[in-house]
């Protein structure tokens, strides 16, 4: 019955990591005319050691919840091991929250992908043995605004076509940032490690950084912190590659989608505060970060071999060798200040398919 009615998602769960069959296009299910309060739509947060702002989330999905009765938020608890599950179970029951809101523990922390397969997985065995309508997944370290969540859902129900839409993120003061992009290759791999105007400007069509749009705009792909998935995409595609650990999957995940003929767009009238590296610290910008860690490196080079191959990869290998190296000398030669993570390019030549081979 699961392969019948979910093919791609009852083929992840038998092997979360095989490539779906030949990618078919998108089909067209005709619905019936029904008001977007009643839609399914089911929010994933995957905590890890940051139960605090969880909790801010949730708080800020309750009048989400009451103004959508279709809406049921799944928090998984990625094994934390500092208390986390205690407070979040604690907290869901003292707030009245458990109507709407669910904690399920992973048992074990196998990163963000699998964190959100606990909770898809949790769906198609529950008792609709179904997925909702829409998935919307969030970062612990997301606030949202008023209608988030109904902005994303009209505009999807407006476009069927459109097979995933994230949210404008932003600072807390309301000042928009970085989360629309086009996927990577080579070119721009070069360009974002060079960071020098002429490069800049020569390979303005391939800057993986798309314009901060003030208005609904198509994109390649959208940063996870609050996207929404129509459940038609999991039925093509199945679910979250679980080979990468933390980033990529995202890029990865709207990349499949594009090739079995679903739209992503980015939807500004939905706003949420994004506390941007308030649950890993990577992207932390008031200071200099930490070194970058392996699985960063890991999760680039699956994302380059796996969809492009090992040439591909070899060569996003050299380009962004190459751009960081060339900005070393003229930040040494203009005295710029180094904001690098630590070991940057010695962490690049090292998690290189050179030196790591296609795993």
């Amino acid at each position: 019955m699961l392969e019948e009615e979910l093919p791609g998602v009852a083929r992840a769960i038998q092997d979360p990591f095989a490539a779906p069959a030949a990618p078919a296009r998108r089909r067209r299910r005709k619905r019936e005319a029904r008001s977007i309060e009643l839609r399914s739509v089911t929010a994933i947060i995957v905590n890890y050691r940051s139960s605090a702002l969880t909790i801010d989330c949730l708080a800020s999905l309750e009048p989400e919840a009451r103004a959508l009765p279709a809406l049921k938020v799944v928090v998984v608890e990625n094994a934390s091991g500092d208390g986390s599950e205690e407070m979040l179970r604690k907290t869901i029951g003292e707030r009245g929250w458990s109507a709407w809101a669910e904690l399920i523990a992973a048992g074990d922390n196998r990163g963000f992908a699998a964190g959100n397969n606990v909770a898809l997985q949790h769906c198609l065995r529950g008792p609709a043995k179904a997925l909702p309508d829409y998935v919307l997944l969030l970062n612990p370290d997301t606030v949202l605004r008023t209608h988030a969540v109904r902005e994303l859902l009209g505009f999807m129900e407006a476009h069927p076509e459109v097979g995933i839409a994230g949210s404008r993120l932003e600072d807390p003061d309301g000042t928009q940032q970085q989360s629309q992009f086009r996927f990577p290759g080579p070119l721009s791999e070069f360009e974002a490690f060079v960071r020098t105007g002429p490069f800049t400007k020569l390979l303005k069509n391939r800057i993986v950084r798309l314009p901060l749009f003030q208005d609904v705009h198509p994109v390649d792909w959208l940063a996870g912190a609050s996207m929404m998935i129509r459940r038609e995409v999991f039925e093509a595609v199945g679910l979250f590659d679980e080979r990468y650990f933390l980033y990529y999957e995202e890029t990865d995940f709207c990349l499949r989608a594009q090739r079995a003929g679903w739209d992503t767009w980015y939807v500004p009238q939905s706003r949420v505060v994004h506390l941007v590296g308030g649950t890993t610290g990577v992207t932390i910008r008031e200071r200099r970060p930490a070194r970058r860690p392996t699985y960063w490196f890991a999760s680039r080079r699956r994302y380059f071999v796996k969809n492009h191959g090992v040439v591909c990869a070899a060569l996003a290998d050299l380009a962004a060798i190459a751009g960081l190296a060339m900005w070393r000398v003229r930040r040494a030669l203009q005295r710029i200040p180094d904001r690098d993570p630590p070991r940057l390019l010695t962490d690049l030549i090292r998690n290189s398919v050179f030196l790591k081979g296609a795993r």
